[in-house]
């Protein structure tokens, strides 16, 4: 046989052998029964979720401010002389009853000018009664009687005023309070007008508590003292290296912002601040400057649930849970926030579960599967009766 005709033959022979196999793979693969292809199931993530409830929230404000006193008078000579006498308690930070000599000024002078002119009231006294005698018996003019009456008159002024300036020489002020300074001492010599010191009352001590005009929404204040019932306020502060707190009442505002910060600012009353009317035992002093935090009292609304601020993406936007556990966006009107929680109506809630777990990308209408294991969130929307929220700087 010729070599080309082998060579033919034998590839041939592969070629049939591929052949055969490729028509053989077919109609294997076409014998083959169908598997059934079923579509790929996304499962649904696993989040755990807060229900929200109704409640009640009383909606408190917190300031800070510092206690002075409501009544503080500049000490001021009113007659000349040179000073004779102080008293023990004016010194710096003594205390005194309202009434109680502080400092006397030498009252020689002013002695003298009541004995003098007390003779010249009797001079004049006299004068006038004999006039009048002889009036009644036709022996004087009416003009000589009213020219004595007016010169008695006249006496009895400079009677009226040389007393008074004798009673100058004694300084008194007329409350219970403290002496802050005093600056005349005992053989100075004054002038009218001279500074002798400062005291202040004990009786009354304010707190002005600057408020952004946001928070007065949430606290009935009165516009003037004796508007409306003063709310309470609590006082916090130190006194003596200790933790000390005081009650006190907001009793007005001062009716105007003021242009620098844009604040209102109210005012807290604090009676009787060094206990000198009460026992001492009972209570802590309040010293005049001392810095305190207040929190004021504010209105109780119904209706809202606290929201926790993690939960609270931008500004207003809180994701929720349908009854298909599908998530719901939704952008909410915020009441009020503070440093753990943002206040809303409930009115305004289309659901009352929040997602807790937080999803890489949530979308609007996506499927979740709300953990059932996991035990219900404390209640956080209970009532306590206290202050709900506070002034922070930079919330709502």
């Amino acid at each position: 046989m010729p070599y080309w005709l082998q060579r033919f033959l034998a590839f041939g022979l592969i070629f049939g052998i591929i052949a055969g196999a490729v028509v053989g793979a077919g109609a294997m693969r076409a014998m083959r029964p169908e598997v059934e292809q079923k579509p790929r199931e996304e499962a649904a993530p696993l989040v755990n979720i807060l229900d929200l409830r109704p409640t009640s929230a009383a909606f408190g404000v917190v300031s800070q401010g510092v206690a002075q006193p409501v009544t503080e008078t500049r000490l001021s000579a009113e007659v000349a002389g040179t000073v004779v006498g102080v008293a023990d308690s004016f010194v710096a930070g003594a205390a005194f009853r309202a009434g109680e000599t502080l400092m006397r000024i030498d009252p020689t002078n002013y002695e003298v000018a009541v004995a003098r002119t007390a003779a010249a009231v009797s001079q004049r006294q006299v004068e006038y009664d004999a006039a009048k005698k002889l009036r009644e018996q036709g022996y004087r003019a009416e003009a000589e009687l009213l020219s004595a009456k007016a010169a008695l008159e006249s006496a009895k002024a400079d009677l009226v005023r040389a007393e008074r300036d004798l009673e100058r020489t004694s300084v008194r002020v007329p409350y219970d309070g403290i002496v802050r300074e005093r600056t005349a001492q005992l053989g100075d010599y004054v002038a009218p007008g001279s500074a002798l010191g400062t005291t202040f009352a004990t009786d009354r001590f304010e707190v002005r508590l600057p408020l952004p005009d946001r928070e007065l929404a949430f606290v009935e204040l009165p516009r003037v003292a004796g508007d409306t019932p003063p709310p309470g306020a609590t006082l916090t502060g130190q006194y003596r290296g200790q933790a000390a707190s005081w009650s006190a009442r907001v009793v007005r505002t001062e009716g105007v912002v003021d242009e620098r910060t844009r604040m209102v600012f109210a005012v807290a009353e604090v009676t009787d601040p060094y206990l000198r009317d009460a026992d001492t035992g009972a209570a802590t002093p309040l010293p005049a400057g001392t810095f305190v935090e207040a929190a004021v009292e504010g209105i109780v609304v119904d209706g809202v649930v606290k929201i926790p601020r993690t939960l609270i993406r931008g500004n207003d936007q809180v994701i929720f849970v349908d009854a298909d556990n599908k998530l719901r966006l939704r952008n909410l009107e915020i009441l009020r926030t503070d440093s753990e929680y943002a206040y809303v109506l409930a009115d305004q809630l289309q659901e009352n579960r929040v997602l807790l777990t937080t999803l890489e990308a949530p979308l609007n209408g996506m499927l979740v599967r709300p953990n059932e294991d996991v035990p219900p969130a404390p209640d956080e929307n209970a009532f306590t009766g206290q202050p709900a929220a506070r002034v922070i700087d930079g919330d709502r």
